[in-house]
């Protein structure tokens, strides 16, 4: 069993909407659609498998404005961010239009996830893990059987998520990363919210705001 992602850069934020196909059924999954959606409807044409949901790691509105149209055009559900988000996702309007962004109404997701949780795509299964910091109600997925996660604006390649919006919270950004992420194991790839994608094992040697040589 095994799973394809095409990554699509969406916005002006360039934000890393990934789609995951689950390649045992076709079912397909889109993960963070913060925008363009025509190129994100070309790619799940490329990947030609059948969307089964919307996945949310944060209410950012580069990571989730396009959800509840996608949700609408596919007839699925929308899975994520973690509830302590719903906050960020009332004020897609205010927040788009201060950004210069499409407009984008406010959405409740059909399921509200929690640390611990599972999301399926197709037959496979992915874990769970509440990471706040960024926002409060942020969510990582982890897909183990290829070791691989989506990491929202948790961490990137040499630095990690901002933490001077509302609610955010660097100790606790800092927090889940050392003690959630980092002990899942140093080979795991990671595709972050933006830019290039790296390796839990690379940043824990290497990333100068949470390296082991800054708190080991």
């Amino acid at each position: 069993m095994s799973i394809k992602v095409a990554i699509v850069p969406v916005t002006a934020y360039q934000q890393n909407c990934s789609i995951i196909k689950c390649e045992t059924t076709g079912s397909l999954a889109i993960v963070d659609p913060g925008g363009d959606i025509d190129k994100i409807l070309d790619a799940v044409k490329q990947l030609d498998g059948t969307v089964e949901k919307v996945i949310l790691t944060h209410g950012h509105m580069d990571h989730c404005a396009a959800s509840d149209v996608l949700r609408q055009k596919f007839s699925v559900p929308i899975e994520g961010p973690h509830q302590e988000d719903s906050f960020w996702i009332d004020q897609l309007p205010a927040s788009c239009k201060m950004s210069g962004m499409p407009h984008a109404d406010p959405f409740v997701p059909d399921r509200w996830l929690e640390d611990g949780d599972t999301v399926t795509v197709g037959a496979q299964t992915l874990q769970v893990l509440h990471c706040p910091g960024h926002t409060p109600g942020h969510v990582v997925f982890i897909y183990n059987d290829q070791r691989v996660a989506w990491v929202g604006d948790v961490i990137f390649q040499g630095s990690i998520g901002r933490t001077d919006f509302p609610r955010g919270n660097h100790e606790h950004l800092v927090t889940a990363i050392r003690e959630k992420l980092f002990p899942l194991g140093d080979d795991i790839t990671f595709i972050p919210g933006h830019g290039p994608t790296s390796t839990f094992g690379h940043e824990r040697q290497t990333n100068p705001f949470v390296s082991d040589s800054q708190y080991g």
